[in-house]
């Protein structure tokens, strides 16, 4: 068993620390779920155009997550390294959030020119006040039972908002557009980002780096390199994060254009996307459950309950019987929940592992893992949508032709169903009793 101390924060710095992460939600979601529908039936992209888009995007956050670790890393502040950046960044983030929903009134060559500047810009920006999410939390208490609380805590307002933004998206953007889905969007997304605005900079002022050590806390890039690459649990944890969220945005892409497609009602996404709220029970399970089964056979309960809820997913879709569909959705979202609700905390591990055993304290760095998971997985898995969709023949606002509906079925069931299987072959590396043997060898 690890050893515990004894509690460092208290609630309202807790609720602070969790808000952070629904502040970025509230752009984040919008983005992963309904830019490419945006994109391609509203601002008028081809799916094609889109989809390059995407993988020009994808290229640049391989390069901008390290970055961006490497700059909390050397950032030299009295707030600390991580707790800056919610400071510095937050009102450019919401400014290219809203941007990115702008229309210009151009021609195709200037709106795609637009989309590239906007989106490229949000991306980074999104790294910016994300990751710092990631990289503090080691360094606000040295509990490991709070660490989990603290993380548990993130993703309960992380998947409430996610949560909201998949339901309320389009019946916000049905009332500030009253029929003009470019006002609406814009409408929609301009009231997100004063809300995500006012709570980053609340975590920034509520928020506290307590324990980091300063003779190691900024090590030369050559060394934090090399001890990322002796730290296998990360290594592991990393691949895994990048499949859950290639798996997450392909099926979050998809959903809208199964419902539009597929079943002639677009009006049903919005019920459908209802039924993720069980995300949650997931996500407070791990409170229940981790503390006895430990980290990884917790997360490894969550993936083969996504699973699972894939399978009937599968059931629903080829009978087209929603009550089967509905369930199905709850069902793979508890799984989700638990998987997602981990991964900051067992990130957190690895930095303490990275800390004790190899001599590196480069939160920012090894927390990089995580926003470049995400950016990579949802960056990939709007090329995998958009390009199988462009390949198919597909045409917005158009009935779609017979390869295009099964592209979309192929997106919807079969390639995440895929994933999970590597996901859960992927967990089978990832070593815990072993990295707390060694903590504990080495504290």
């Amino acid at each position: 068993m690890r050893q515990h101390t004894q509690w460092q924060t208290r609630w309202p710095e807790r609720i602070s620390y969790g808000l952070s992460d629904a502040a970025d939600n509230l752009v984040f979601q919008v983005m992963t779920t309904y830019l490419l529908f945006f994109y391609t039936d509203v601002y008028g992209l081809t799916a094609g155009d889109v989809a390059l888009l995407f993988v020009i995007a994808r290229i640049c956050d391989v390069i901008e997550s390290p970055l961006i670790g490497i700059m909390i890393d050397r950032t030299h502040s009295r707030f600390g390294k991580s707790r800056p950046f919610f400071l510095w960044y937050a009102l450019p983030y919401v400014v290219f959030a809203v941007l990115t929903f702008v229309t210009p009134p151009v021609g195709y060559g200037g709106k795609l020119a637009w989309a590239y500047v906007t989106y490229l810009g949000l991306g980074f920006l999104y790294t910016t006040v994300n990751l710092p999410i990631t990289s503090v939390l080691p360094t606000l208490s040295e509990n490991d039972q709070e660490l989990t609380l603290l993380g548990v805590i993130r993703q309960f307002f992380g998947s409430s908002v996610q949560i909201i933004v998949a339901v309320f998206t389009l019946p916000l953007v049905a009332f500030f557009g009253q029929g003009d889905e470019q006002r609406g969007f814009l409408g929609t997304i301009s009231l997100f980002a004063v809300i995500s605005l006012a709570l980053i900079l609340n975590t920034f002022f509520q928020i506290r780096e307590r324990f980091t050590q300063p003779e190691i806390a900024h090590q030369p890039l050559r060394k934090v390199l090399s001890a990322a690459r002796h730290n296998t649990p990360w290594i592991v944890l990393s691949l895994v994060i990048f499949c859950f969220w290639l798996v997450t945005a392909i099926k979050n892409q998809t959903t809208v254009y199964y419902f539009k497609y597929v079943l002639n009602n677009q009006n049903l996404v919005s019920w459908a996307n209802s039924f993720t709220f069980t995300s949650l029970i997931g996500v407070v399970s791990i409170m229940l459950i981790a503390g006895r089964w430990g980290n990884k056979r917790t997360m490894g309960t969550g993936m083969l309950i996504a699973l699972a809820g894939q399978l009937l997913l599968a059931g629903g879709v080829y009978t087209s019987w929603l009550p089967l569909l509905f369930t199905a959705i709850a069902v793979n979202s508890i799984g989700q929940g638990m998987i997602v609700g981990l991964v900051s905390i067992m990130i957190a591990d690895t930095i303490r592992y990275g800390i004790v055993v190899l001599g590196v304290q480069a939160e920012g760095i090894f927390a990089s893992a995580n926003d470049l998971g995400v950016n990579l997985g949802l960056g990939l898995g709007g090329l995998v949508t958009g390009g199988l969709l462009g390949l198919a023949g597909y045409v917005a606002n158009h009935a779609q032709n017979a390869a295009t509906l099964r592209m979309i079925d192929l997106n919807y069931v079969w390639i995440p169903l895929g994933l999970y299987l590597v996901m859960i072959g992927l967990l089978h590396f990832y070593d815990e009793q072993k990295l707390y043997a060694a903590i504990k060898s080495r504290a």
